[in-house]
């Protein structure tokens, strides 16, 4: 894909992957539109990325919201190029002590989210014959005590896109998925610091979109799982 003007939307893209993402597409040339969940944490992010994008309100549990969010770009830019679907939220504990409420919003935010994102958005996908990229995890392949919930999304959403991938390949589109294991970002509102250098950085992330995008159209590395390299020693 030759990435100058073409337009990419990414969901979640106000902080951490999100944003490294959207800052990484638009230094390509790309025209970028990111999503949150208000007002004040999307300006924030435009003014991060220089206004190098624009910016909407809109929750992914909300379908006709996603949908409101593709007829503008439709209308602004005439096209949907790629799709990043990163928006993702975390509760962690024993089954015995994981709640309704924090269950529901796991599923409906990492997985139902992304079916919301993929329904508005895969008309003018296949109209592109875009890219669809899915940040999972490695919680996607690997499961451990107190995540029940992230797991169960993201191994659902490893199977949702590999499904997809299957569903959309002969109309021209591709579909990946990224499994990071630990990145330093602010999920779960926490604020990364010098202890994670070990980590992968989000721009790492940024940079494995780019390249994804930039393979050659007949080949397809359909899931990619990323790991620090030398992670820290328990």
């Amino acid at each position: 894909m030759n990435l100058k003007n073409k337009v990419a939307l990414i969901t979640g893209g106000t902080k951490g992957i999100g944003l490294e993402v959207a800052r990484s597409l638009a230094n390509e040339g790309m025209q970028v539109a990111i999503t949150g969940r208000s007002q004040n944490s999307v300006d924030q992010a435009l003014k991060d990325l220089n206004n190098k994008a624009v910016g909407y309100v809109c929750d992914v549990r909300d379908l006709h919201a996603q949908q409101e969010v593709v007829k503008k770009l439709l209308k602004k830019y005439a096209s949907l190029d790629v799709l990043i679907a990163n928006a993702g939220v975390g509760h962690f504990a024993p089954i015995q002590e994981l709640t309704s409420d924090q269950w529901s919003e796991v599923i409906d935010v990492n997985l139902t989210g992304v079916f919301n994102s993929v329904k508005a958005s895969v008309d003018a996908l296949r109209a592109s014959k875009g890219y669809l990229i899915t940040i999972a995890s490695l919680a996607g392949a690997n499961f451990f005590a107190s995540g029940a919930a992230y797991n169960a999304s993201k191994f659902g959403l490893v199977g949702f896109t590999q499904a997809v991938m299957l569903d959309l390949r002969y109309d021209g589109v591709k579909v990946s998925t990224i499994m990071p294991g630990s990145v330093a970002t602010h999920f779960n509102n926490r604020t990364p610091t010098e202890a994670d250098a070990w980590k992968i950085q989000p721009e790492d992330i940024g940079q494995i979109v780019v390249d994804l995008l930039k393979m050659p159209a007949r080949t397809l590395p359909s899931k990619v799982e990323v790991r620090p390299s030398i992670p820290r020693k328990k």
